[in-house]
């Protein structure tokens, strides 16, 4: 098979024909990465195998080096995600970028040995399906070998040989993948992986019957499958940021590649990758770092939104990106995009708090300055094996900082601490007698899960508040339901009220993890957060509880974890049981303390005080601002009464009063 038969699409084309240009806008703008990239790419010459791109979804911190034969099947400390990993072939893309970067001929010749290595070696059979051959890394390869040869195929040694073994390969993957096709796979990121990767080998390979036949599949599965899997609210249903940017790379790709080809796509295909690209912009915290929800890590999410920006023309999503093109976009749109990506317009977002209702995920924000406050509140189902036992877990930024955090996932392998990751006790959120509202049976599967209870989600000039609870507990003697009350005190003050609501008689812990590049101390019924740029006070105003600072791991890498610090506090109760904090944050340069008391709240009618059970106040003071809170934990308010809080009058069950207003007429958040 010649390299013009092989290669010739005519007035289409498979991937950019800029490359040298591509090449030089990289060595001008992108030299971080692309050296990088060349490191990476001058390892895997030397057979010396490290994890470490962006976006990889196992990376590892300890390198694999094979100083004779490569062993495709080699699993190191009994991880079978390294053989996974290292079976996708990754880094085989960064020998083509290292071949335009330097003209070097090292890159081709070990793309071509170790391809033919592979292929020699790991023949399709029954045995391989769960190892070398696993569908999805079946996949993943459609993309990657495809992507890596048409970087190189001007080498001399890329061979009429070496295209013809390929091409039998890459017929063995497209053949697996559709043999592997079933209900799993519209449902499961896997399937959409698959389905990108046999899009992409359709293009690449010489056109016949065939291979437009697989077109015609991948598409076909790629539009039920985002019908299935991607929300209303754009959140990919399996509630983790990392695979749900798994998904929209592979239909961003699938857009530049129809576009490029002039295959015609559904308005809904479309308009779903643009709400997923929305909804990696909404989460982004003011890093520009996705939340490290489910199985994620701690990664910059602007590479991708500054794809999306140029596909979908849209200067909000440009807002979230970089500036320029950075050197993996540039090198999937070429140099004309780079050029009419830098010219579009950039506009913020009109809004800055969301609720996504169908997932369940909530999220405050002060504004798009990189040093904002930002809040997430989840109350929405597990989604699937990459979700966490999160519900009513909090994510918290000051000035731009990380001050509550996720545990993240460190691992996927149960003795390795999977458990320790994925459990409620890893979250900034509540479990009642140390047990688990959510039990996992395995590092993918779960005997018990828990239902999320939505509710209020409400945004005002100066105030924001949500509210969710669970069911998880429902099943205990006596039953308990959980809730949690979220409320934003604009710009800098936040109070958490967690109810506990049964009969009988619990213990209860409250968790909260914090960034570990801050200190954390703990004061009586005080916690105080010193950061870089920020500063936080943790008011636990439950006086009946206790709080002591444990030592836990946070995972902002997969494979990697960090010493840390974490608030427990616990309470034992009979009856309704409630934990009120306020935080107060500000600038680590200019930090204004508050004083926070509580104060009690009475029936106007009768004058008298209500129990705690019933209903609670706090007073905050800050600055000159002035504010009390009521909350009602039951319905107290008859039709002939009010409730009192100082020269307060208020019905509601979340009633703010804002004490520097002439009026003292509350906003009620919740009634």
């Amino acid at each position: 098979m010649t390299k013009q038969k092989f290669f010739d699409r005519g007035n289409a084309h498979f991937f950019v024909e800029d490359v040298k240009a591509v090449a030089a806008y990289c060595k001008k703008y992108c030299q971080e990465d692309m050296r990088h990239i060349m490191r990476v790419a001058d390892e895997v010459c030397g057979q010396y195998f490290l994890f470490d791109l962006k976006w990889d979804m196992e990376s590892t911190d300890k390198p694999v080096i094979f100083k004779d034969e490569i062993n495709w099947s080699y699993r190191p400390a009994n991880d079978p995600e390294f053989t996974y990993q290292f079976n996708r072939h990754r880094y085989w893309m960064c020998l083509g970028q290292a071949y335009q970067l330097t003209g070097d001929e090292k890159y081709p010749r070990t793309f071509v040995r170790q391809l033919l290595h592979w292929i020699e070696k790991n023949p399709f059979c029954e045995d391989a399906k769960w190892s070398t051959w696993r569908s999805i890394e079946t996949g993943l390869r459609g993309e990657y070998w495809c992507k890596a040869l048409y970087l190189m195929k001007d080498s001399t040694a890329i061979t009429e040989e070496v295209l013809q073994q390929f091409y039998d390969c890459m017929l063995q993957h497209a053949e697996w993948i559709v043999e592997a096709h079933t209900e799993y796979q519209l449902m499961s990121n896997w399937g959409i992986l698959e389905s990108h990767g046999l899009f992409v080998l359709s293009l690449l390979l010489p056109q016949n019957e065939r291979t437009r036949k697989y077109t015609v599949t991948a598409l076909d599965y790629l539009e039920k499958q985002i019908r299935f899997q991607v929300l209303e609210d754009g959140t990919h249903w399996e509630d983790s940021p990392m695979y749900h940017n798994e998904v929209m790379h592979c239909y961003l790709d699938v857009l530049i590649l129809s576009l490029r080809n002039g295959i015609e796509l559904s308005d809904l295909l479309k308009e779903k990758v643009r709400k997923m690209a929305y909804a990696d912009m909404i989460w982004a915290k003011p890093d520009h770092h996705q939340i490290m929800q489910g199985d994620s890590d701690d990664t910059d999410l602007r590479d991708y939104l500054s794809t999306a920006a140029w596909i979908f023309k849209d200067s909000v999503l440009k807002s979230a990106g970089f500036a320029k093109l950075d050197f993996e976009s540039v090198w999937d749109l070429g140099i004309k995009a780079a050029a009419e990506y830098e010219a579009m317009e950039t506009l913020a977002p009109e809004k800055t708090s969301y609720a996504f209702n169908e997932s369940g995920n909530y999220y405050f924000r002060s504004g798009w300055r990189e040093d904002a406050n930002f809040l997430h509140f989840d109350c929405g189902t597990l989604g699937a094996g990459h979700g966490h036992s999160d519900k009513l877990h909090i994510d918290l930024v000051a000035e731009g900082e990380d001050i509550l955090m996720d545990a993240g996932r460190f691992s996927y392998v149960a003795e390795n601490g999977r458990f320790e990751f994925k459990d409620p006790s890893a979250h900034n959120t509540l479990t009642v007698d140390h047990e688990n509202f959510i039990v996992c049976k395995d590092s993918w599967g779960c005997s018990k899960l828990s239902q999320p209870v939505k509710q209020e989600f409400v945004v005002t000039d100066a105030y924001e508040f949500v509210q969710g609870g669970h069911l998880g507990y429902m099943e205990m003697p006596a039953g308990v339901f959980v809730n949690r009350k979220v409320l934003y005190i604009k710009p800098d003050m936040y109070l958490i009220m967690d109810e506990l609501y049964t009969g009988g008689k619990h213990q209860y812990q409250q968790y909260f993890h914090f960034n570990n590049r801050g200190q954390v101390l703990l004061d009586d019924h005080k916690i105080t957060y010193a950061g870089q740029k920020a500063h936080a006070v943790f008011h636990l105003l439950t006086q009946e509880s206790r709080s002591q600072i444990l030592s836990t791991r946070l995972s902002r890498i997969y494979n990697q974890a960090e010493e840390n610090k974490t608030v427990l506090t616990e309470i034992e109760k009979e009856g309704f049981c409630s934990l009120l904090t306020v935080i107060n944050t500000g600038s680590a340069a200019n930090f204004q303390e508050a004083v926070v008391t509580k104060v009690p709240v009475k029936s106007k009618l009768t004058n008298t005080v209500y129990p705690d059970r019933y209903a609670e106040a706090v007073k905050i003071e800050k600055s000159g601002r002035s504010y009390i809170v009521a909350i009602c934990h039951q319905e107290i308010n008859t039709p002939t009464d009010l409730m009192e809080i100082e020269n307060c009058l208020g019905f509601g069950n979340v009633v703010v009063f804002d004490l520097n207003r002439e009026t003292q007429v509350g906003t009620v958040l919740c009634w």
